[in-house]
């Protein structure tokens, strides 16, 4: 099986942003996206959970996008437009996949 070279967007978000930033990550040419909700986690603010929270507005998501090479930085750009004023973590790194024309790449 032959794999082809991608990108791999992760986003970290209060969850009542989500919807304006995946209207980002559409105009800016994504070809898709995942959200899962946060449950918890450990960072400069100390540990913290989702457990006990009343409603989900108050926790986070992670919205992962896989896309080909060259639509990453025009959909980086746009994501961290969004992220950048509030709470967030935007990370990028290098992936593989098997069907580049599922993330916006030739079909190989």
């Amino acid at each position: 099986m032959q794999t082809h070279p991608a990108k791999r967007i992760e986003i970290l978000i209060e969850a009542p942003l989500a919807r304006r930033l995946t209207d980002a990550l559409d105009a800016g040419g994504a070809p898709g996206y995942t959200i899962l909700p946060v449950l918890g986690g450990n960072g400069q603010s100390g540990r913290w959970s989702r457990e006990g929270q009343v409603s989900r507005a108050g926790g986070l998501v992670c919205v992962t996008v896989v896309l080909d090479a060259a639509l990453a930085d025009q959909v980086l750009d746009r994501a961290f437009a969004v992220v950048e004023p509030h709470i967030g973590i935007v990370s990028m790194t290098d992936c593989e996949v098997v069907r580049p024309a599922r993330f916006g790449g030739a079909d190989g």
